[in-house]
């Protein structure tokens, strides 16, 4: 027996090298799990990416630049700048404290659900954590601006004569916006209030609008203030300085939560105040004069009509707005031989270049020196409509308007006679380009003046209009009577 138990125990062991050896021949034909080559970040950030209140706020923000962009189309659909002016300051005023509302609220998100401790558990450092849960409130935001932004300048390009928007301000926007959705983080994660969330997006909304209504270099660190003026452009350093900046305060105050070692956090924020301070102090120098969109466009008018480059588009509709005042003046001494608008053009009419409260506009204290025989137009910025003019009467009558403008003194409007002054100026402005509506104006007595004017003949006409140019029209007295 003990000899047949150990013949079957040597025929087992013969057996089992046999099948060892067939296995290594041929190799062992069972599956072999691979390991995934999805990282183990990439699933739980992009569930924080796609879940909650993230691509709502996209969304949101994406429909706010939409809206408000329509309600103030077309006037902006014509000149990269005004387009520009206004994303930043619907990005910024409006879509801001939406962004550090989402972040805020994303912040306080474990404290809600009381899942701090759990996640505190698992095997990921505090700071990673926090990008995961920052994620939502610092991408989804800039991405609805930048999808608003590309309608916006989609929508401009049909209608401009040239130059290009202002790339690098559109990306410090976005930075902008991404900044406040993680500063709100932050916020939300060391405050637990319930009201934190609309009160911080209140303050938001105040530390952004206050400074646009200061006038020191210091301003131009809040990203939503406004310049508006249309022969500018931004240096070039302008754009990424802001980025850092903003961005920089973002980064430090994230790193001074979540970092292990918090001191990391005066990087950001040393390279943060690097870039503040040359902005600071540049101040309204950081916009500069563009000789390419002040350059002048020309026709072959007699008396030549001349614009801007930024608005050669509309040089064949101011022509044609000009036609009967021109033909009008056409031969008087005095008349305008060339019309040319331009930067800082003095005389009355720059309500066309009136911006929103706390806009920038670049002061009048050096205006273009005019030529013999030379006349200043008002820009048709202000009621062109994608690359027209809707009411060419009323250009007229601005023009006019313009070179008709004296630099008198205050108190020549109280000496005698100049309410019938008055009367005549507006007479003749009437009469040289009418407006439909001038009767719709409570002047008896310029209709009664503009009554005499229409009743002269082509003769009479010529005369006075020659007296009333050579007149000195500040000195109620040296106005002719019609």
């Amino acid at each position: 027996m003990s000899a047949l138990r150990l013949r079957d125990g040597r025929l087992r062991d013969g057996r089992l090298r046999d099948n060892r050896l067939r296995d290594d021949r041929l190799g062992d034909s069972r599956p072999v799990r691979r390991p995934s080559r999805t990282r183990p970040s990439a699933r739980p950030l992009r569930t924080e990416l796609l879940r909650g209140v993230g691509p709502w706020t996209g969304l949101a923000t994406a429909v706010v630049i939409a809206v408000t962009l329509y309600s103030k189309a077309p006037g902006w659909q014509g000149r990269w700048v005004e387009a520009t002016d206004l994303l930043r300051v619907t990005a910024l005023l409006l879509c801001g404290p939406l962004a550090v509302a989402t972040g805020c609220w994303q912040g306080g998100r474990e404290r809600r659900r009381r899942t701090g401790e759990l996640l505190a558990s698992l095997p990921l450092t505090q700071l990673r954590r926090s990008l995961h849960a920052v994620a939502p409130a610092a991408l989804w935001p800039p991405a609805g601006y930048l999808v608003g932004a590309a309608g916006c300048l989609l929508a401009t390009w049909p209608y401009t004569s040239g130059g290009h928007p202002f790339v690098s301000l559109i990306a410090a926007d976005a930075v902008a916006l991404a900044s406040l959705g993680t500063i709100g983080f932050v916020v939300g994660r060391l405050v637990g209030w319930r009201l934190t969330t609309p009160l911080l997006a209140v303050v938001t909304y105040a530390g952004l609008a206050t400074p646009t209504y200061g006038e020191s270099g210091a301003r131009w660190l809040d990203p939503a203030i406004d310049h508006f003026y249309l022969w500018d452009r931004p240096v070039w350093w302008f754009g990424p300085a802001s980025a850092l900046w903003t961005g920089g305060l973002a980064g430090a105050a994230l790193l001074a939560y979540a970092a292990r070692h918090r001191v990391v956090a005066l990087l950001p924020l040393a390279l943060a105040v690097a870039v503040a301070v040359p902005i600071a102090r540049t101040g309204d120098d950081l916009w500069r004069p563009d000789p390419e969109a002040a350059r002048l466009v020309c026709d072959d008018g007699t008396p030549q009509v001349c614009v801007t480059a930024i608005d050669r588009k509309l040089l064949p509709e101011v022509s044609a707005a000009l036609t009967g005042l021109n033909a009008k003046l056409r031969g008087i001494p005095g008349a305008p031989g060339r019309w040319i608008d331009g930067p800082r053009a003095p005389g009355p009419g720059r309500e066309q270049l009136t911006a929103a409260p706390g806009a920038v506009v670049r002061g009048q204290d050096e205006p273009r020196e005019l030529g013999r025989g030379e006349a200043q137009l008002p820009s048709p910025a202000g009621i062109a409509v994608r690359g027209r003019l809707p009411d060419p009467a009323l250009y007229a009558t601005w023009a006019v308007g313009y070179f008709f403008s004296e630099t008198c003194d205050p108190l020549d409007s109280e000496a005698p006679g100049s309410e019938r002054a008055t009367a005549v100026n507006d007479a003749v402005m009437q009469w040289l380009a009418p407006r439909p509506d001038f009767d719709e104006f409570p002047w008896p007595a310029a209709s009664s003046e503009l009554k005499r004017l229409e009743a002269m003949d082509h003769d009479q006409g010529r005369a006075y209009l020659t007296r009333y140019l050579a007149a000195d029209r500040c000195d109620p007295d040296e106005v002719p009577v019609p």
